[in-house]
């Protein structure tokens, strides 16, 4: 009995450590998806009266758990479905597939940020200053606003999380099914409390600067805690606008490295001119995002396409 209890004990020991491994190997593949769901989710509550920002951020986690609590399965019932096809000698990358529509999904997004932001700056304006003046209007319904903002932030992250499931599901494919559960529950986990807590701590960084900034009293403690509320304050609008861009790059990183990762042609391409020595990883992520931006301008120009027929048909039918 004894034995049977170290034995077991021994194998739980090593499910943990195999997912231990596995999930520090996941996390850093997802960093990049997670800080643009991190910027993502920060703008959010843009719009939002200060004392309500904690209460959608809290909303939008818990549909975020939601989220996750639907992916995880499928993504498990996914790989074994796909185990299932292999035993029986069918070879159908289901993860590998699943995984390229979400790199170019991402770098399809990432084009069309850049796209709104630069070929259309009047209407970003148009929709600063409608979003300003709908805070300042009292008869303007800001419950169903904040709705709203629920729900398309919900819907965004159940597809950044429906990315970042499908590239842990990628790193786990080959171990046994007890650690890709392991993994993937720690995934879930890590990205829900980690991003939901940092959006916390930012929006409500504004909130603690000006705090600080208005303490009363003369001594050199009282005036250092006023200085630096006041670079909070001055800090705050910096970190959102290198967030925003650092959520940019990542689409295209991220995005990139999955589909050159999934293409041996272009992997090979691009491992034929990385340099050796320190030089070899700049290039080489430089050339994943290249690759990333030009997936993303071939989607963009195709999905406007697509609706350009669409809209030719349905004029013809009518």
């Amino acid at each position: 009995m004894a034995s049977s209890l170290l034995a077991l004990l021994d194998d739980i020991a090593t499910i943990l450590d195999d997912v231990s491994v596995m999930t520090k190997v996941a996390t850093k593949k997802t960093a990049g998806v997670l800080g643009d769901d991190l910027a993502l989710n920060a703008q959010q509550v843009a719009g939002v009266k200060p004392d309500r920002e904690l209460p959608v951020v809290w909303a939008v986690a818990k549909g975020s758990t939601v989220n996750k609590l639907i992916l995880v399965p499928a993504a498990l019932a996914i790989s074994a479905f796909e185990g299932w096809l292999a035993g029986r000698g069918i070879t159908v990358p289901i993860v590998t597939a699943l995984m390229m529509v979400g790199g170019a999904f991402l770098c399809y997004e990432g084009v069309e940020k850049l796209m709104h932001k630069f070929l259309h700056p009047a209407e970003t304006q148009k929709e600063t200053v409608a979003l300003l003046e709908a805070v300042a209007d009292e008869s303007v319904d800001l419950v169903a606003r904040e709705k709203d903002k629920i729900k398309g932030a919900i819907r965004t992250d159940f597809i950044l999380s429906a990315e970042i499931i499908v590239i842990t599901l990628g790193t786990v494919a080959a171990k046994d099914f007890v650690t890709q559960v392991g993994v993937l529950c720690a995934i879930a986990a890590i990205m829900t409390v980690g991003v939901y807590g940092l959006v916390a701590g930012i929006v409500k960084l504004d909130d603690g600067g000006l705090y600080l900034s208005q303490l009363p009293g003369d001594s050199a403690a009282r005036r250092a805690k006023r200085a630096l509320g006041r670079g909070i304050l001055t800090a705050a609008p910096w970190l959102m606008k290198f967030l925003a861009i650092a959520g940019t790059a990542a689409m295209f990183l991220v995005g990139g490295q999955i589909l050159v990762h999934s293409i041996p042609v272009v992997h090979h391409f691009v491992q034929d001119i990385t340099p050796a020595g320190g030089w070899g990883l700049p290039v080489s992520m430089l050339a994943e995002a290249g690759f990333g931006i030009l997936a993303g301008i071939a989607v963009v120009l195709g999905v406007t396409a697509w609706g350009k027929l669409r809209g030719k048909d349905k004029a013809a039918a009518h």
